[in-house]
């Protein structure tokens, strides 16, 4: 499995994190899908610090609360997925109350995860979503009776502020960020942060 490697340099003056996100691609996903902070890590001016990773994919979840920009997706569960695999799964209660993925499976449409929330899924309480590399990428608030499918499309966008890993972003609302493309034999990248407070990329 290829891995791939971002080294993200701080030549600025300013104190923060670097924070590693993904874009949602368009998806048949009721409700608002939430990009989340994939990696961070702070970095003082001057230093240096390096995220890798590799496409393995898992279905997470989280109890959130009401899903929305500002606070942080913790998975409470990552179970591995795979979208030519084990790409279903459910959401549901145990006899105990305790809210638990169920009932993986190869059902699911081919080259998407699927995750259904099944009707004892307290509205407002837990969010769904799928990760890779054991950190979560996108959430959705999870609902009564719903069928959430999320279609991978891997992309990499990078920014420099006060972000830790797992909290929810308004994409819309991110200024600074800069797309770190990867492909062929180009699987490692490096993200400058200037003296002028931005991103560039080589």
């Amino acid at each position: 499995m290829t891995s791939y490697s971002l080294t993200c340099l701080n030549n600025s003056q300013l104190h923060g994190s670097f924070a590693v996100f993904q874009k949602a691609p368009p998806m048949t996903v009721p409700g608002n899908v939430f990009s989340l902070a994939w990696f961070a890590r702070p970095a003082a001016p001057g230093s240096r610090v390096t995220f890798t990773w590799n496409l393995d994919y898992s279905f997470v979840w989280s109890e959130t609360g009401l899903l929305q920009p500002g606070i942080n997706f913790s998975a409470t569960q990552v179970i591995g997925a795979d979208p030519n695999g084990q790409n279903l799964v459910q959401l549901t209660q145990d006899s105990w109350g305790a809210t638990t993925f169920a009932n993986p499976s190869v059902n699911g449409a081919l080259g998407s995860l699927t995750i259904q929330q099944l009707s004892n899924v307290v509205p407002n309480r837990t969010s769904v979503g799928i990760g890779m590399a054991g950190s979560g990428t996108f959430a959705v608030q999870a609902a009564p009776n719903m069928t959430a499918v999320f279609t991978p499309h891997p992309n990499y966008w990078v920014l420099f502020g006060n972000l830790e890993t797992g909290d929810v972003i308004d994409v819309e609302d991110v200024t600074g960020s800069v797309e770190v493309t990867y492909g062929g034999a180009l699987t490692s990248r490096t993200a400058t942060l200037g003296l002028d407070n931005l991103i560039s990329v080589a």
